[in-house]
């Protein structure tokens, strides 16, 4: 149960409840509680570079504020290295939908991608546009940083993605999404 814990912490973006847990392990609160104690008190006695805490009433994992220096210096180094797969996608989602929620890019990309959407607003590329009146969530748009480093001086100068897609593509409508 530890490793399958670490596992999924290592994907949230927020606190998750021990009680959500319990419940996806199907062990009690007590049980997955006492586990996550001892990782954390492990981490710490080992001198991690990340902190597993309780906070808002759940569980995530944290970079230690010692290292904090050091993961800033690095994110903002990473901003003239070029781009993963992921992240060119991630963004891409973002330029052509937005304003989007992390959720419907993941949606869009079939993957969760809360850590990459992490990094590019740390690069600076995207940033928060507001909240969905409907879900609440954080929405997204690209900043005027993207827009310089891609050499455009509005988002109309995008290129148009038909060009780049499968002729044999039937069943979807013009943003992408199936045709009901």
């Amino acid at each position: 149960m530890r490793r399958d814990l670490e596992a999924v912490l290592m994907v949230v973006d927020q606190p998750v409840p021990v009680y959500d847990l319990a419940r996806a392990f199907d062990r009690s609160v007590e049980e997955v509680a006492a586990v996550l104690t001892g990782l954390s008190r492990e981490y710490t006695e080992q001198g991690r570079g990340f902190d597993l805490r309780q906070v808002a009433d759940g569980w995530r994992f944290y970079t230690r504020p010692e290292c904090a220096d050091v993961v800033e210096h690095f994110l903002k180094e990473g901003q003239e290295v070029k781009l993963t797969q992921a992240a060119l996608e991630t963004v891409a989602v973002v330029a052509y939908r937005q304003p989007v929620s992390r959720g419907r890019v993941s949606a869009v990309r079939g993957v969760n991608c809360d850590g990459v959407m992490r990094t590019l607003v740390l690069r600076g590329l995207i940033e928060e546009a507001g909240q969905d009146p409907e879900s609440g969530a954080h929405l997204y748009r690209t900043t005027g940083y993207f827009l310089e480093r891609l050499g455009l001086r509005n988002l109309d100068e995008l290129p148009d993605l038909a060009p780049f897609l499968p002729d044999d593509i039937e069943g979807f409508d013009d943003t992408g999404e199936h045709a009901t």
